[in-house]
């Protein structure tokens, strides 16, 4: 067997490699400077990426709930049942209408498939854009909704489940933390994680965007992540599920033991 991870490098991508190699299975991971190169905007790059694979992970770039998301998809799945990859398992996203676009045309595409729906990853706050500033204050524009936050390596455990056990397919494990937090809690979890003086602080959207752009984010990122905090970050992926249970036969990574790992 052999397995492309794509967006080897990313949160969930790094972490599946790691596993996937712990076990001694070939990878070949997934980017624009592997070998061979894969972007998930050069066509042309993926027969050469899917040659001789069994199964591949799917981590899109930079979300499923980008316009280019649906084509994208159902092109690559079209490509990868051409190549003879039996396996596809797709990370999604809760709450997204786009991204369950994208897990119905691998499921028509794909011999076996799998979907890990997942809610926001525990690691945003210490890997990616929620980062606390160096003043100790979570700022973002959002209030007190809350949201049950998955740690990376609950996803990694199901995706490798997923990519090297036939029972998973034909599945869909959404994935939550066991518990639904707001982000002051949040930042209440990490200063305790870290010793330090953590708290959150909600600002208006358009400063968060115009901060954004003067650390010279690009467009198109603003532009996704003010969708995530206005359009998903409403309150309807609250409940908590049982997707890693079902998939792992564990319950899921507390926030609180992410934070004492991270932090």
């Amino acid at each position: 067997m052999t397995i492309l991870i794509t967006a080897g490098h990313g949160k969930t991508g790094r972490r599946v490699a790691a596993r996937l190699d712990a076990l001694g299975i070939p990878t070949r991971v997934g980017s624009r400077s592997g070998t061979p190169p894969f972007d998930w905007y050069a066509p042309d790059t993926w027969p050469a990426a899917l040659a001789g694979v069994d199964a591949a992970y799917l981590a899109f770039v930079p979300d499923l709930a980008v316009p280019a998301a649906p084509a994208t998809i159902e092109a690559f799945t079209a490509e990868a049942a051409r190549q003879g990859v039996r396996r596809l398992v797709l990370l999604s996203g809760r709450g997204e209408a786009e991204a369950e676009r994208c897990e119905q045309l691998v499921r028509a595409g794909a011999p076996e498939w799998t979907v890990v729906r997942c809610s926001w990853f525990a690691q945003n706050f210490s890997e990616d854009y929620l980062v606390p500033s160096e003043d100790g204050v979570l700022r973002l524009p959002v209030g007190d909704v809350r949201e049950p936050f998955v740690d990376a390596d609950d996803i990694a455990d199901v995706a490798v489940a997923a990519l090297t056990d036939s029972r998973h397919a034909g599945q869909l494990y959404e994935l939550t933390g066991p518990r639904a937090l707001t982000f002051a809690e949040v930042a209440a979890e990490i200063g305790r994680a870290s010793g330090r003086d953590i708290r959150f602080e909600s600002v208006p959207l358009d400063a968060y965007a115009a901060a954004m752009r003067e650390a010279r984010t690009p467009e198109e990122v603003i532009a996704l992540v003010s969708y995530l905090f206005t359009e998903v970050l409403d309150g309807r992926n609250e409940p908590v599920c049982d997707g890693v249970r079902r998939a792992l036969g564990r319950e899921p990574r507390d926030f609180a033991d992410y934070a004492r790992a991270a932090f």
